[in-house]
């Protein structure tokens, strides 16, 4: 095998948190400051030796009988033998994309009849994010490998729904006021745990009306607004949504941010969702002014993502 490293880019999910699992519309972008690729070292530092042992007990999955694609396990484990582990920056349990990173370059090196980076057709895109299911659900339990083909194409992506998704052609970046950006909650979140405490509250007959005739009505207004570059609908959206998910996901919400998430919906300033799953790791803000908001908010570390 080649021994080459191509870099893989964790990803944002901008919009479709949750409403993905119900058919809402998504809209996910890679992040391009967190990235991980494949390296070899003769001599383990423990972050380096952790990372080997992870991808010896992950080999042993690939080998099972369910495999979707037909991968080349007796390279992936001499490459294991002569010191190979993910060298990765992105942060783990953040919601920006690390096991899907991790799962991206593994079909990469080691499927041997891969689709490539750059499928033109939906069908094709269709099949990756089966196979990226499969892959990723070692690391969840379950997964809809929608991240791991986000990290494979490097590119936007539009979920319409469950089956039906494809790049899409974002607005270019300016050096507007405007700012899609990150909060650092300072603790990991666990996707399991949040997931299922989800598709408990679906039990509730009032979470899936709020679900089915508010949240998806929402969330797919602010992706349409945020394709087109229309920045009234988006935030006039994004407050209603920030209140719905503020209302209806309080456990999902990270320890410390409840009265930040409603200081934003009272000002205006700036307005706050899950990124990811939620529970710990990352929280996503939009404003329309991000040099004020970046000093609203110095003490959380905001990051940008994305200028308008």
């Amino acid at each position: 095998m080649s021994r080459s490293n191509p870099l893989f880019y964790g990803k944002i999910l901008l919009f479709g948190e949750y409403g993905i699992i119900k058919d809402s519309m998504g809209l996910s972008i890679p992040h391009t400051y967190y990235k991980g690729a494949f390296q070899f070292e003769e001599s383990f530092n423990a972050t380096q030796a952790k990372s080997n042992e992870h991808l010896f007990k992950y080999l042993e999955y690939l080998k099972g009988e369910n495999a979707p694609c037909s991968f080349n396990t007796a390279a992936f484990e001499d490459d294991l033998n002569n010191g190979l582990y993910f060298d990765s920056s992105i942060p783990q349990g953040f919601g920006v994309g690390s096991s899907g990173a991790l799962v991206a370059a593994i079909y990469d090196r080691y499927c041997e009849d891969k689709i490539a980076k750059n499928p033109e057709k939906s069908s094709d895109i269709k099949a990756l994010k089966a196979i990226f299911s499969w892959m990723e659900s070692y690391f969840h339990g379950k997964s809809s490998g929608i991240d791991p083909t986000i990290c494979y194409m490097g590119l936007p992506l539009l979920i319409k729904s469950k089956d039906e998704l494809g790049s899409v052609a974002l607005p270019a970046e300016t050096s507007g006021e405007g700012a899609v950006f990150l909060l650092n909650s300072g603790m990991p979140g666990e996707t399991q745990p949040m997931v299922e405490i989800f598709m408990d509250k679906l039990k509730e007959e009032g979470f899936r009306s709020m679900l089915k005739n508010q949240f998806v009505k929402y969330n797919d207004a602010c992706i349409k607004a945020f394709v087109e570059g229309d920045t009234k609908p988006l935030f006039s959206n994004l407050k209603k949504l920030s209140k719905l998910v503020l209302e209806n996901f309080e456990p999902m919400i990270p320890q410390g941010f409840h009265d930040l998430w409603k200081e934003g919906l009272e000002s205006e300033e700036y307005f706050l969702k899950l990124c990811g799953s939620g529970g710990g790791g990352f929280v996503m803000g939009f404003t329309r002014d991000y040099e004020k908001t970046s000093e609203l908010l110095k003490d959380y570390q905001p990051e940008v993502v994305y200028r308008f």
